[in-house]
Parts: C-alpha cells; structure tokens; sequence
C-alpha cells in the first residue's frame, strides 16, 4: 500500500528504510504506552520528515488525512503489523501546533540516536511540550509569529484542616498554588481558604486562562475521602478546560525552593538580597501552601535546568479579591472567549473578538486577560473609563496611532526572550530598531491629544503613557545610534540584514576584496562574450550556481559556440541551457567562495557582539512593551465602542454594594453586530431591595436567553474598562458574575446535563454575596417535572431571602412568578409575544415574536409553535397539540381551582363555611363551641335527617359556585 504525503502519493525516499523495520518495531515495543486518547502525541523525526506509530498513527490519519489508507503496516503480519504514518516536515508542525492548543493534547518528539540516519531503529526523546509548557518547542512550532496567547500552566497544592470547635464535617480547605509564564518570565503564587467546590480556585484558573494543571497523585493510604477530593478538584479543571497532569507527591515539598528562587529571581525584584532567611526576603515564602506548590512547578518546567532563566524571573502574589470572580459557565454563558474546537469561526460570536481591534499581540493579550479579570476597585476602572473616553472623542489620533504606530510594533517580549537565549538574529536587532524610530512620533501624537483643557486627563495621559515612554526614548536612543553605526540599513530594502563593512577593519579589508573578485568576474563575462560573440546578459549569463559556483549558461542552441573548444569544459546540461567555465573564472570563483566564506565568519563574530549589546537593553524594552499592550487595548476599545451600529456609552459606575443597575436600551454587542439582525433594545432597572430579583417568563425563543445575558456582559464590560452598547447606563461594581445557563453534559466523564446543572448551581450558592449578580437561564429541566420546580423554587427563595444577589432568572415553570408574593424584592417580568385574532383554538393562532421585555406574567410557552417553526412534519405537530390538550384537560380536571377566578374561590369557601355552621346550629352540641361533634345521645339517623335538611336548603346556591361542584366532585 502505498504511503501518501500531504493528501498525495509520497516520494520514495520518505519511505521508512524497510532494513529498519524488525529493529524499530521490537524498539517501539518496549516504549511506555501513550496514546493520544489518554492525551499524549509522539512524532518521530527522521532528518527530513516524521513519522507517527501505533495508536499516534491511527489518530494522525484520523485528523489530519482523513483516511486510513495513508497508513503502513511495519514489519511482518500484514495489517497485524505496527501502523504508521508519514508526516512531511511543514504538515507536521502545523500539526503539533494545532495538537498542542486546540487539541490540548502533550506532545513528544523523538530523534534518532547519535550515529544512526534514515535507517534509525533507536531514538531518543528529545523534546516534551504541554499545553501550558510550549518552551522547547517554541521555536520550532511558532517561530517568528507573535504568540497571540501565553500558556498559562500552574500547579495546585491542597491541605485540609479542622479549626478548633469544628467538626469533622466543616473541615476547610487552604489551596496554594503556583503559575508560570514562560514568554514574560514570571512566576506568581496564590494561597487563599476555599470550599468544597473550589469555586475559589475555579476563580483563578479562569483569571489567568491557566491550560495545564499539575497535581499530586492520591496519597498511599488511598483514603476514600483523599479520593473524593481528588475528584472534585479534577472535576473543577476539566470543568474549565485545563489539562490535567499528574505529578509525585514528593515534588510537592519544599526542601530547595528557597535556594531555586534565589538563583532564578532577577536581583532587583528581591527586597533585601542579603538576608539570611529567603522567607524574609521574598514574602511569597513565608505562605502557608503555595511554596509546596512553587517547588513542582520548577520541577516541571526544568527552569533550573535553563541558563538564561537564572537571574531573569520575577515574582508575584494574585490577590483574588482584587478581581471580578468568574466562574467556567460565566465564561460560556457570556462568550467571552472562543470555546476550543471552534477556532476560526466568526469572531464577532465572542466578546473577545468583537473587542479585539488591538494591532499588537501584546495587546491582544492584555485584553484577553482584562477580560477575564474584570476590577473591582472604582479608582482604577474609572481610569480605564477616562482613557477610553479620550481616544473616542480625538478619533484622528485614535486611527493615526493604529495606522501609523501600532501596527509597526513588534511583539517585544519573543524578541527579549530570543536575546535572553542568544538565539536573536540581527532582524531581531532591526525590528526593534524601526520601532524606536516610531517612539518620537508615538509621543508627539499623545502629546497632542484633545484633552479639552481638563487637567485631570492631561496628567492622565502623562502617568499612563508620556512619562515612561520619555524615559524608554532616552534609554532607546544609545540603542538606535548602536544599530546605526552597526548595521548596514541600505541593505535593508532588499530584506538583508549584515553588518557595516567600515565598521570593523577586518570586515572593510574583505568587503574590498569581494569588490575587487566582482570586477574581476565582471572583467571575465565582458571577455568571454567578446571571444564568442554573443551578447551579454542575453545570450551569454554569469551565474552563481549552488552546484557549480560561478559559472557561465548559454541555451542549448547557442551551446554549438563552445562545442570541442578545450579553454571552455563543459560542467552539465539541464533544461535552461549549458552551463561552462573557463580556467580564470574558475579561480575567481574559488577566491569569492573563500573571501565569502572568511567574510560571514568575520561577521558573524560581530553579529554575537551585536546581539549580546542588544540584550542589554531587555528590561526598557519589557517595560516599554507594557505601555503598548495598554495604550493598544484602550484603542482598541475605543475603536468599538464608535464604530458599533450604534455608539456605546460611557457608564457610571457606582460603590460595590451602594446602587441599583439601570439600563437605557440595553443591546447585546455580539448579536447587534450580526448581519441581516436588527436588534431590538431593552430597558433593564433592578432596584437594591425593590426589584433585585426578576423572573422572566415568556415563549421559547422570546429573547429571555439574550435578555439576561446582556445584562451579564455589560456589567462586565463596564468593570473592564470599557464603554458598553446602551444608551444610559449606571452600573454598580459586582464582586462576581455567576452564571447557570444552557445544558452540557459529559457521559464519558459520567456527568449528566442534570448533574452539571446541579454542580454549576451549588457553586453558585456557595459563592454568591449581596454584590453578585446572577444569572439563571432554565434551571430544573434535567429531572421530573415536579423536582425541577422544586429545586427552581428552593434555589430562588434562597437567593432571594438569603444571599440577596442581583439576580435575573428566566424560566418555563411559570409557577415560580408566585415568588413575587412571599418575598418583597422579586419582580416579574415576561418577553412579549403578539397572538392574532382567531376564532379557531388559541392553539392555532398565529404568534409574532416581538423580544420587547416588560413587566408582568405570561403563562404560556408557545413550544408546539417553535417545533412549527423548525419544519416538523405536519402530522408530529398535530399529534403534539391533541396530546397538550389532553394533558391540558387531566389538569385542569384534577387541579380545577388554578383555572378558576379568585372571586368565585372566595365565593365558595364562604358558602361551604356557611353550611357548615348551619349544620352544626341545628346539632344538638355538647359545649359552647359553635361547631362541634354531635351529642354522643344523638342518633346518627338524626344527624343524618339535619345534614340532609341542610343540603337541601343549600343546594341552588352550591349548584351555582365552580369551587364547590370540583370539592364534591373529589370527595
């Protein structure tokens, strides 16, 4: 069977060397078993391609070819043989690039051992990769591209203990972890008490977008409870998308840390350095957890292991509170990113994509990362507010920054990273050149921002941006004359980049050379053509082959001039002509290979030293990339917020705690911006203690999912800085925006879409405050109706009476609208739907859809008429409506008051009482009570004689009254 290559049939020499087969299956054999279904890819580099085996074979012609006739079956046995699959070169990075981000899959890649070539049998590993350890094949997989997303890996370290007085059951939880980013060289710690859904934990993974998790394995004890455990905080991760990576429990201890951290923190981040005790001089230390959690991680990233980190790293704490919380179902419900496997569809379906107008990557990051971490402190939002308002007022500096200086900014920290490893280039060296260039420029267009004469954002602008961008011009400026009085910048326009020849004297002395060995050939082409008279550059060619060196070409029809003449030898024939030499030229041609070889070993001497200045100059050019990413983010979101189908507005945002929400004509940015939709807006008022909780009741695809979750995306919006798609908006700071909406479930994690709903909600009752706000979209439809509703009203009255959040709760069980008349602060609300005059069953009526929100109750879903809507056979919707109506029927037969007015309740219950007392005056009674048992000396015949009396006297009356025929009806 023959082998394909990119979706065609391969070249031979990509074959597997078949003398290799026994010696490479017996090797592979003896191999640790991984396949990608338990997460991990392993490639096999053979010099010119790659190949996949066994388990990792079936899946690469699974993903990437799509047939299973790409594969080969190795040694003897047929297709009982090894499978595998060949990958060139460029379809196997594409490949581990997509495994190792959308795939989430680790990723291995084996070499050949030293002395063995194509027909290898032995391989070595040589590079491992995670999803959120991308260091060793960073290079390989992303090359010069900017990174549009740092890998996030952290690793989490739990503890429980019992306060004094507790018991057993109130155990708490202290986490510590630890995480790391690799492309900015930064270490942070997090310890902080969490329950027993981690939902604080859950907080922070979605803070900083972590992609693997390192985790201690179960204890040797294997308690029952160690396990539980265990699978609640696997349960968290997976929940959140992370991968999960075992590790031992003896790499979680803290026995080298203090000394690690010393070698690998930058010496200025370090307090007091001379300090005996670390704990006393890097804080971080002296935490209850994270330090155990520190430890794995360097283990893990092998950061010791790697020069260049020594003395590069800083250190951070993650204050938790100092962000918006966000759980993983906020992150779906509100789109804030793209969920993975649906990369490259349409980016205006996620917040992130229809804000992201940066030109950076760094920015794009930033605001990734603004995102998810929503502030908190009014301070510093209202600042965020203020720059945002400026660059949307000034719009000619808002698109001449973009144009003309953003879009040239390179991403900073890959290059700095490259100086850090001296594997920078000297177009490393220029691209930062040519945005020092950019910097006088990028200053005087801030300088000259409308600021309206209000010193306020005057001084705004200088702190944020001019200050240090002042400072960064002063630093970069020895750096530009380095390059300058370095590097060659004619050279340039033909994409060269090669030091000055004047600028070392040993580099001149060879430059002049190489002039002389070109006039030299000049010289040799003008005396040739003159010889065999033939016009030059037309039908005489000088070249410089890769073969045969410099050398002259006629085409096959001219060739007869040089045929049987000794002074010209021939040195082959192909397609574009003959190619000859003469004796002269051949020694010029040794002489320019020699000059030009002694030349770029010269210059590459001087490369180094340039490259080594350069990466001087790392930490002003970290610094200074900052200030881009932010300066890039509020453009960015300025940029949106103007060229929106309708403007967005600046909204005021009011003390944690101290205000209501209101909203003018609320939209939902991502669906405003679809085409061929025209977006109906909405008010939105929730009054702290009037009208905090709403119920929103209406038909099935009535706009209740688009009402509540625009609510959630603009107050997120707002706490990120942003202006936001309303025509007024105040919005009070939420600690967390907890959400509960749509169905997802998990069979073969063993999760049912119940199960997820009721997880998602506990974390939601065991998270929320006053200041949160809520969101719940169809709670309780995974179980019996009647436990669905039970679950629906118990939640709701609890957060209702007890937390007191912010809360917006649409649902079908219109029952749940009665919560308005038990607690003060419940408001409802319904999507208004139009249903046409008709005189045929209501039914059958024609309903328009209209998604305006207003005050009030609907009692109908409309369901029938959405299955109508989504083409459903004729006859399956009018068995659908006959069975509704039955259902209709049984109800109202067996529950007959809910369809009744309250008037003639009321009617009936005073009728019956009414009766009742009748009866029992007529009875003879043993008391002074008005209703009592009859004497024990009255017959029962007698008894029975006065209730009938009564009857008859009552009869017309209960004739008459609904309530009271459906009680005699029951008993």
């Amino acid at each position: 069977m023959a082998l394909m290559y990119g979706g065609k049939e391969k070249d031979a020499d990509y074959d597997i060397d078949n003398a290799s087969h026994p010696g490479f299956c017996s090797f592979f054999a003896k191999l640790p078993k991984k396949s990608p279904e338990d997460g991990t890819l392993r490639l096999f580099y053979r010099n010119e391609y790659y190949s996949a085996h066994g388990p990792d074979a079936l899946y690469v012609a699974t993903h990437v070819f799509r047939t299973n006739t790409v594969i080969k079956y190795l040694g003897p046995g047929g297709r009982a043989g090894l499978p595998s699959v060949i990958l060139g070169e460029a379809k196997a990075v594409e490949f581990l690039r997509e495994a190792l981000t959308s795939r989430q899959l680790k990723v291995e890649i084996w070499v050949p051992e030293a002395g063995q070539g194509k027909k290898a049998t032995k391989f070595r590993l040589d590079k491992e990769a995670s999803p959120g350890n991308l260091q060793a094949v960073e290079d390989l997989l992303f090359g010069n591209s900017d990174i549009m997303a740092a890998p996030i890996v952290m690793a989490v370290k739990v503890t429980s203990s019992i306060s004094a007085g507790e018991s057993v059951k109130a155990k708490t939880k202290s986490v510590g972890v630890a995480f790391a980013d690799a492309t900015v060289r930064e270490i942070g710690v997090a310890d902080f008490v969490d329950n027993d859904v981690f939902s604080n934990l859950e907080t922070l993974v979605i803070q900083l977008s972590v992609k693997e998790a390192l985790i201690p394995t179960g204890t040797a004890s294997g308690t029952t409870e160690r396990d539980l455990e265990l699978k609640k905080l696997k349960d968290v991760l997976d929940r959140c998308g992370v991968v999960i990576t075992e590790r031992k429990p003896s790499e979680f201890t803290t026995k080298n840390v203090q000394d690690d951290l010393m070698r690998l923190l930058n010496p200025s981040s370090i307090p007091s350095s001379s300090s005996v005790d670390a704990s006393l001089t890097i804080p971080q230390l002296s935490l209850p957890v994270a330090p155990s959690a520190l430890s794995a991680l360097i283990s893990y990233l092998s950061l010791m292991s790697d020069p260049t980190n020594h003395g590069a790293y800083t250190i951070r704490t993650h204050d938790l509170s100092q962000f918006m919380k966000l759980d993983a179902s906020a992150l779906r419900a509100l789109n804030l990113t793209e969920a993975p496997g649906n990369i490259g569809s349409n980016k205006n379906t996620t917040l992130f994509g229809l804000l992201n107008k940066c030109k950076t990557a760094q920015g794009s990051r930033l605001l990734a990362a603004w995102l998810k971490q929503p502030l908190v402190n009014l301070h510093e939002i209202r600042k965020r507010q203020n720059l945002v308002e400026l660059f949307v007022t000034d719009s000619n500096a808002r698109r001449t920054l973009q144009d003309d200086f953003l879009r040239m900014m390179p991403d900073m920290h890959r290059i700095c990273k490259r100086f850090q490893k001296s594997a920078a280039s000297l177009e490393d060296v220029v691209r930062v050149y040519q945005a020092v260039l950019k910097l006088e420029g990028l200053i005087s267009s801030l300088d000259g921002l409308e600021t309206t004469d209000q010193d306020h954002l005057k001084a705004l602008i200088d702190e944020m941006y001019l200050t240090k961008l002042r400072e960064y011009e002063t630093s970069l400026s020895k750096y530009a004359e380095m390059v300058e009085q370095t590097l060659d910048l004619d050279e340039l326009e033909n994409h060269n980049f090669v030091i000055k020849p004047d600028f070392d004297e040993r580099l001149q002395k060879l430059a002049e050379k190489l002039r002389e060995i070109r006039d030299g050939l000049d010289s040799q082409h003008r005396a040739v053509a003159n010889d065999l008279d033939l016009e030059l550059d037309k039908k005489l060619h000088l070249e410089n082959s890769p073969v045969h060196g410099y050398c002259f070409r006629v085409t096959k029809n001219d060739a007869r001039v040089i045929t049987g003449k000794k002074k010209y030898p021939e040195l082959g024939t192909l397609k574009s002509g003959v190619f000859f030499t003469t004796t002269p030229l051949r020694e010029l041609a040794n002489q320019y290979q020699e000059t030009t070889d002694a030349y770029s070993r010269t210059q590459s001497g001087l490369v180094k030293e340039v490259v080594n200045i350069a990466s001087t100059y790392t930490p002003v050019l970290e610094a200074w990339n900052g200030v881009i990413a932010h300066l890039d983010v509020i453009i960015s979101l300025a940029h949106v917020a103007v060229n929106a189908p309708e403007a967005y507005v600046k909204p005021t945002l009011l003390e944690k705690g101290s205000g209501s929400l209101i909203l003018k004509e609320a939209r939902h940015p991502c669906l405003e911006v679809q085409d061929d939709l025209s977006f109906i807006p909405n008010d939105v008022e929730m009054i702290k203690d009037e009208s905090e909780f709403q119920i929103i009741t209406g038909p099935n695809m009535g706009g209740k999912s688009t009402y509540i979750r625009q609510v959630g995306v603009i107050a997120l919006m707002a706490q990120a800085g942003s202006f936001v798609p309303c025509s007024e908006a105040r919005v009070p700071v939420f600690d967390s925006i907890l959400c509960r909406v749509g169905a997802g479930d998990s069979q073969l994690k063993g999760i049912s879409t119940f199960m997820a709903e009721m997880l998602e909600t506990a974390t939601i009752l065991r998270s929320a405050s006053k200041d949160s706000l809520i969101i719940i979209d169809e709670l309780g439809r995974g179980t019996s109706t009647y436990d669905g509703f039970g679950l629906a009203w118990a939640i709701s009255e609890h957060i209702a009476s007890q937390i007191h959040a912010f809360c917006l709760f649409a649902t079908h069980f219109h029952e749940l609208t009665a919560l308005d008349q038990e607690v003060p602060h419940v408001k409802n609300l319904h999507v208004v739907a139009h249903v046409s005059n008709s005189d045929e069953a209501a039914r059958d009526r024609e309903i328009t859809l209209l998604y305006k929100v207003e005050p009030g109750i609907c009692d109908q879903s409309f369901g029938i008429h959405v299955a109508e809507l989504a083409n459903f056979p004729e006859n399956v919707v009018k068995l659908a409506k006959r069975k509704a109506d039955e259902l209709e029927d049984f109800n109202t037969e067996h529950n007959g008051d809910a369809e009744l007015p309250p008037e003639v309740v009321e009617e009936g219950t005073q009728l019956v009482e009414e009766f009742l007392r009748t009866w029992a005056a007529h009875t003879p009674a043993t008391d002074g009570e008005d209703i009592v048992m009859a004497d024990e000396d009255t017959s029962p015949e007698a008894q029975f004689e006065e209730l009938r009396k009564c009857v008859e006297q009552f009869r017309p009356r209960m004739e008459g009254n609904a309530w009271v025929q459906n009680v005699l009806a029951s008993l």
